[in-house]
């Protein structure tokens, strides 16, 4: 017998929440950062598409907090709390993404090289909430779409020219 499930798509500078056996996934992962924070024992999984490292310089109204890091991490704990898992469970994360998409030149400005910034910003904010990265697959200079399996606690990674990998 197959088991059937819905597989919930998050956008980019979007974030979305699911229980097994419901799976969840992003796609055009670039320098982009996809973030999964899961409870292992409730099965329940918030995925981020995170775009850019820091909203302070965000001017203007209606921000968009799963864009950034430094706002997307927290308004994926709060999600996760409305749906029952409490602020201390034990919870933990799995990250793909940060290419660096273009060629840079050694006069560069560091301020465009979003993808190492946007993997070193979502470890700053996963960090404040003592949640640990068990799994990583970033930095290089190819584009990635992740799901997530919460009934298993896996993230599938499929990588343009170098295939998939589970982790």
């Amino acid at each position: 017998m197959s088991e059937t499930f819905e597989i919930v798509k998050v956008g980019i500078a979007d974030l979305g929440i699911v229980q097994a056996p419901n799976r969840i996934r992003t796609s055009g992962l670039g320098s982009c950062v996809g973030v999964v924070i899961f409870n292992v024992h409730l099965k329940i999984a918030a995925l981020a598409h995170i775009m850019l490292p820091d909203s302070t310089t965000f001017r203007g109204e209606g921000l968009n907090k799963a864009k950034y890091a430094n706002t997307a991490i927290e308004e994926m704990m709060t999600l996760l709390q409305s749906h029952g898992v409490r602020r201390y469970s034990p919870l933990k994360a799995k990250i793909a993404g940060g290419a660096q998409m273009f060629q840079m030149t050694s006069g560069t400005k560091e301020s465009m090289r979003i993808g190492p910034r946007n993997v070193a910003a979502v470890k700053q904010e996963l960090l404040k909430y003592n949640i640990p990265i068990v799994s990583a697959d970033v930095g290089g200079a190819s584009g990635r779409t992740v799901e997530f399996n919460p009934e298993t606690s896996m993230l599938s990674v499929r990588t343009v020219n170098h295939g998939t990998k589970e982790i």
